[in-house]
């Protein structure tokens, strides 16, 4: 079976791997230009590229694929399928039309939960106790074509979406290996979405990531894991940015002000929030390492009734 596979971050370089070890004939890799990143915002190339370079796969990495040239490079390869996963272009309809079975599309929910472009950290955020992959045959909207194959995935009380994305990304390239075979069996049967349940998983965005103290102490555990690691939950502490790694859930029933440092130990600080606490483990200076709890406090101690705030002390004054 000839194969177009099209992806970009390691997510899909899992699923890239997996198929490299079948019989598939994988004839064309597709992904996106190198892109500046780190300090020096130095070209970087996708970790697709870099697995496709390793076993020497024909690769292209177009802008877009609206390009006539391209559609035409695309057609005289004469594929039977085209796998995406999170390859982060859009198909135009003419591409979707040119592999015999279509494009298959490896997505991190189960569908028709969490249609979109962040569906590990809206699961998080919402406190669903599973997720998993669903395998879809692609169509011109936004993850709503039918499906093909879905396995669940629990969803621990610590997870954060660096871990659930690693599990996520392990069960996606069992996936579309199964669902390969089962494609070149005949017995890939699709299963239209129900509409009714669908939800969407918009993109996240860093603003999302300020704590708000007044909410639970449940909802912000849920904030830290699921921006974890991007862009970071953040709250302000005096007037420095301070992002949150790793912090657990204390029942408490007194009455504090939300942001409240409520006790100071070796290991943790536990902050009241609007309802219960949190306590901290993990921590960061904008512009510094992750340190623990102890570390950070052996720089900067801080006491019981000091306070974490939404927006800094200083642009307070100035809202006034």
């Amino acid at each position: 079976m000839r194969v177009i596979f099209a992806g970009t971050p390691i997510f899909a370089a899992h699923a890239l791997a997996a198929l490299q070890k079948t019989k598939l004939d994988i004839c064309l890799i597709l992904t996106q230009p190198d892109r500046p990143a780190g300090r020096g915002m130095r070209l970087q190339a996708s970790p697709v590229k870099l697995l496709a370079q390793q076993h020497n796969l024909t690769l292209l990495q177009p802008a877009t694929l609206a390009s006539p040239d391209i559609q035409a490079q695309l057609t005289a390869l004469q594929p039977d399928v085209m796998i995406v996963a999170a390859y982060g272009l859009i198909l135009p309809e003419a591409v979707l039309s040119i592999p015999q079975h279509g494009c298959i599309n490896i997505h991190a929910s189960l569908l028709p939960r969490w249609r979109g472009a962040a569906p590990i950290q809206r699961a998080l955020l919402a406190g669903d106790t599973e997720t998993g992959i669903t395998i879809m045959q692609m169509d011109q909207g936004l993850d709503t074509g039918a499906m093909l194959l879905k396995r669940a995935l629990a969803i621990e009380p610590h997870d954060t979406t660096a871990t659930l994305h690693d599990k996520l990304a392990d069960l996606g390239s069992q996936c579309i290996v199964e669902a390969m075979t089962l494609l070149a069996q005949n017995k890939l049967i699709p299963t239209p979405q129900n509409d009714e349940m669908a939800c969407y998983a918009a993109k996240i965005k860093k603003a999302e990531a300020e704590i708000d103290w007044t909410n639970s102490a449940k909802h912000i555990d849920r904030m830290i894991r699921a921006f974890n690691p991007y862009p970071g939950a953040f709250t302000h502490l005096q007037d420095n940015i301070i992002k949150l790694w790793q912090a657990s859930i204390v029942s408490c029933t007194k009455g504090y002000q939300a942001g409240e440092i409520i006790a100071v130990n070796h290991h943790s600080i536990i902050v009241a929030c609007g309802q219960d606490a949190i306590s901290i483990t993990m921590l960061q200076k904008a512009g510094g390492k992750k340190l623990t709890a102890e570390q950070f406090l052996a720089g900067q101690p801080l006491q019981p009734g000091e306070r974490f705030y939404k927006i800094a002390p200083s642009q307070m004054l100035l809202q006034k």
